[in-house]
């Protein structure tokens, strides 16, 4: 571990610009001093420790043991310096500074002592009191994972899709090559007379809006006297090779002409999660093209962006040279699930991969039961044509804001033709699609919006259920021309925003409508073709 902090501090130091690097040095090198002298001098009093903040390093033993709390302390001291040699090196445009930081910040995680078993003080005690079976049981484990290609985050064993995941009753009553529709069964007596079309992101499963039932949004939403309908996307295979944007906006339309036709009605509620939302940002503009924009009554969009230009860490994955390695790992016309899940697992190394390194691996854990890691693990594979295009036309060259630069079916779209009433919310820590990102949607649509701020990041900020009273939301009725002037001036209000968007939602068109007839899933000039949550969910 002292030859690997060496080798740590003799990266990090020449990053600094000549100028610099003596005055960086003899930042570092008083730092380490100081902290020498900490260790060489005892305290005239002992006084009181500050509260480990870095989980990593919680359990006391890294405190108790004097070699231990030097090389934890040694190890935050060379990792600081590392990631502040990034911040003042000279020459290098934002986007490289953007890029060494992310790398610099990942190997620093994966060089924690806290990652290898002869320096972690808590797998040390843990060995002796096992006699080894915790590192036995750890590489039981990671071979497990590596057969299956995928780190392991929580119980298998636990959840079902249909048994205690994606239970909440209703019916498929479509099915398509490309997706499912499933129409949920009424809990009221009365509902709202415009239904609710929900498109999540196809780069995961529809159940993100569907877990436990406690925390599931569609049955909430039922119970709020909604008639709720969800589209479920088909993982890719080789016969969707052919698959592009285009057919994921014609789905879109063809999921909402197919409830306005079941229904009677002459326009739906609708929400779009994530990529769905930028997607349903699309087909608002190419109803709009066509004069029918009116079949939309309303659009959510769900951490959702429109304008990549601040689209965050996941702009490190789209410069050319990637795009190109992109594009070798899809040899059947569909790219494998478990790269993308790779991909966002980087984005938070500490916690969804090292982490588990320690725990699983090196301590021998049991995993622990969670429907959302269950769900973040539940990967589906994406057409490959269309995900590289994705990448390219939206993150790299962010062609969705520029006014005709997109088509679909040969459509030129146009964001700013859009003027469907819309609900924006944006989760303030999300780290895969930053709040400043998806506020920049206040910019480009032209219809009356209401923006919310959520707590939390990009699915705790969204899978937020009033009843588990956790997190907050900012409200700012009052104009607002940066996201900053919006926080300046907005009001935090405890809890949930799914009550602020029932409101919303029941505002614009407050009448009802009785729960019989085609409310009733298989009622109507559809029949039911299976049970919900339907074959695709299931399909591996």
């Amino acid at each position: 571990m002292g030859r690997a902090q060496q080798m740590m501090l003799e990266a990090g130091l020449p990053l600094a610009p000549p100028q610099t690097i003596a005055e960086q040095a003899r930042d570092f090198w008083t730092d380490y001093l100081d902290m020498w002298q900490r260790f060489t001098t005892p305290p005239a009093a002992e006084a009181e420790r500050p509260k480990e903040k870095d989980r990593r390093f919680a359990n006391p033993a890294w405190r108790a043991n004097p070699a231990f709390d030097w090389m934890r302390q040694s190890y935050a001291l060379i990792a600081d310096h590392m990631l502040r040699g990034v911040d003042t090196l000279e020459g290098v445009d934002e986007k490289t500074r953007a890029q060494l930081r992310f790398t610099t910040a990942g190997f620093v995680d994966a060089m924690s002592p806290s990652n290898f078993a002869v320096t972690n003080p808590e797998v040390i005690e843990k060995t002796i009191e096992t006699r080894g079976q915790n590192l036995l049981t750890g590489l039981t484990n990671m071979l497990s994972d590596m057969g299956r290609g995928q780190l392991t985050h929580t119980d298998g064993g636990a959840f079902e899709v249909g048994r205690n995941l994606a239970a909440t009753p209703g019916q498929v009553i479509k099915r398509t090559p490309l997706y499912e529709l499933i129409q949920y069964a009424p809990t009221t007596e009365s509902v709202l007379a415009t239904p609710l079309v929900i498109f999540p992101p196809w780069i995961n499963r529809f159940y993100i809006l569907d877990l436990t039932p406690e925390k599931s949004f569609i049955r909430w939403a039922t119970e709020q006297g909604i008639t709720v309908f969800m589209v479920s996307w088909k993982s890719a295979d080789a016969a969707m090779a052919d698959v592009i944007w285009d057919d994921y906006v014609a789905a879109q339309v063809d999921a909402i002409d197919t409830v306005r036709d079941v229904l009677d009605v002459p326009a739906v509620h609708t929400v779009g999660y994530c990529v769905a939302g930028t997607t349903l940002a699309a087909t608002l503009a190419l109803l709009a093209a066509k004069g029918v924009a009116d079949r939309v009554a309303s659009a959510t969009f769900l951490t959702a962006q429109v304008d990549f230009s601040r689209a965050g860490e996941l702009l490190h994955f789209v410069d050319d040279e990637q795009l190109k390695m992109i594009g070798t790992l899809s040899p059947q016309g569909y790219l494998d699930g478990r790269y993308l899940a790779l991909t966002f697992n980087l984005l938070r190394g500490r916690d969804l991969i090292w982490n588990y390194v320690t725990n699983n691996y090196l301590l021998g854990k049991d995993y622990v039961p969670f429907d959302l890691l269950h769900w973040n693990s539940d990967v589906t594979n994406l057409p490959a044509k269309w995900h590289l295009s994705y990448l390219t036309d939206l993150y790299r060259d962010n062609l969705l804001v520029q006014p005709g630069a997109m088509t679909v079916a040969g459509v030129p779209l146009d964001l700013t033709r859009v003027e469907t009433p819309a609900y924006v919310q944006a989760g303030r820590e999300d780290h895969i699609a930053p709040a400043e990102s998806v506020w920049k949607m206040t910019h480009h649509l032209r219809g009356p919006l209401r923006f919310v701020l959520a707590g939390s990041g990009h699915i705790a900020g969204v899978v937020n259920p009033p009843a588990a009273n956790k997190y907050q939301h900012w409200i700012n009725d009052a104009p607002a021309a940066t996201l900053d002037d919006f926080v300046a001036g907005a009001r935090e209000v405890k809890g949930s925003w799914w009550n602020d968007w029932a409101a919303w939602l029941r505002a614009l068109n407050p009448e009802t409508a009785a729960t019989t007839g085609a409310r009733v899933p298989g009622q109507g000039t559809l029949r039911a073709l299976e049970p919900a949550p339907g074959a695709y969910v299931r399909a591996r």
